[in-house]
């Protein structure tokens, strides 16, 4: 009588994760082979697994996602939010199956092999995610071999020796390294992502890991985009003659980027007329120019369904966040408003400077969580361009 094919109980685990205080999580392994250090964050968003990927926010993490359903509707390029996966790798509860979607046209097993990203698939993501909830965003080493050996000593040294994300610029590694014009706007039915042939303004975007669908938001609000890489200087924004300046996402330590983009920042705010709006890390750059200080979170925030409440409106949105570190809202000065807030832990989501056209928020208002809640905050902008002129 033949053997018994393996099941996931009896066969060898392909792919392990070791935290580093020496717990180590086993499971099936997908994507590239080999291995990775980073810091390990959870995402409780039920969608969106393949922009969590492309997002440069996520640079130097490893994701647990705790919804089950990870690869179940394949990828497509029109959803990448960089050119390729940035998120160092993903821990899943399920292995993924075949994509069923009418848009897929790979699977992510092959998708993340292609581009050097590890999985591992039969992990206890609620276990995980609790761990990460009460002790904070551990430093891990992530492996895949198909052979199942692994060395498991050396990889909780490698999750130990992990510099960590304090005192890390990101920025310069996820930026574009020349500037480049945006006119793709947001996605509409049936035709895909058309182009902004009558654009009304001309904004500056500074790159710090912008993400796409951040660009196609300010275009389809009737701008006119050129995109700078994170390092650009004042000199090189005004001649450029924007109407607005952009302030992006990205990834890493605010403190570190901000030894270079505050300077630039500051030189900005000396025209009292120019409108600026910022995004998640552009936020957090925006209110250390402005004299606040951030902090590194617990865990951070990472997710499709966080509540923030809106002061001036009283109006409470549901929105997408993926940050580590938050403005400390206390450090605000004088002439600084904060303007949103966390429904979840009271943390800053939002800053504003009065009687001027500049403001932020710490959430991606172009994730669509609510699915509209935010996009006032791109009209918002471009209603201070129009006004300036």
């Amino acid at each position: 009588m033949p053997a018994a094919a393996p099941t996931s109980q009896t066969r060898k685990p392909t792919a392990c994760l070791a935290l580093a205080d020496g717990t180590v999580f086993y499971g099936e392994g997908f994507g590239a082979t080999g291995e990775t250090t980073a810091e390990l964050c959870f995402n409780t968003a039920m969608t969106g697994y393949q922009e969590i990927m492309t997002d440069p926010s996520y640079a130097g993490q490893v994701v647990t996602f705790t919804f089950p359903h990870i690869g179940n509707v394949g990828v497509n390029p029109e959803d990448d939010e960089a050119g390729e996966p940035v998120a160092a790798g993903m821990v899943v509860k399920w292995d993924p199956t075949e994509p069923s979607n009418w848009r897929a046209r790979e699977d992510l097993h092959d998708w993340l092999a292609k581009r050097g990203r590890i999985g591992i698939g039969g992990v206890d993501t609620r276990r995980l995610t609790r761990a990460i909830r009460q002790q904070g965003s551990p430093h891990v080493a992530l492996a895949h071999d198909p052979t199942g050996d692994f060395d498991i000593e050396a990889l909780v040294a490698r999750a130990r020796a992990f510099p960590g994300l304090v005192g890390l610029d990101l920025a310069k590694e996820v930026t574009c390294r020349q500037s480049y014009h945006w006119d793709e706007m947001r996605w509409a039915w049936p035709d895909g992502y058309p182009r902004q042939e009558h654009p009304k303004h001309k904004v500056v975007a500074i790159d710090y890991g912008a993400k796409r669908n951040i660009l196609r938001s300010l275009a389809s609000a009737g701008c006119d985009v050129t995109v700078l890489p994170a390092t650009a200087t004042a000199e090189e924004v005004r001649a450029l003659d924007p109407d607005g300046v952009f302030l992006s996402n990205g990834p890493g330590d605010p403190a570190a980027t901000g030894a270079y983009a505050v300077p630039m920042i500051k030189e900005l705010l000396e025209d009292e007329s120019l409108p600026i709006f910022g995004i998640c890390l552009g936020h957090q750059m925006l209110a250390l120019a402005l004299g606040a200080t951030t902090v590194k979170m617990n865990h951070g925030h990472h997710g499709a369904n966080h509540p923030v409440k809106d002061h001036d409106t009283g109006k409470v949105e549901i929105t997408s966040m993926n940050h580590g570190f938050t403005v400390d809202s206390q450090t605000l000065p004088a002439g600084v408003k904060e303007t949103h807030v966390s429904l979840f832990d009271g943390s800053n989501c939002g800053i504003a400077m009065e009687h001027r056209p500049v403001f932020s928020v710490q959430y991606h208002p172009e994730a669509s969580p609510g699915p509209m809640d935010s996009y006032y905050l791109f009209e918002r902008f471009a209603g201070a361009m129009a006004a300036r002129k």
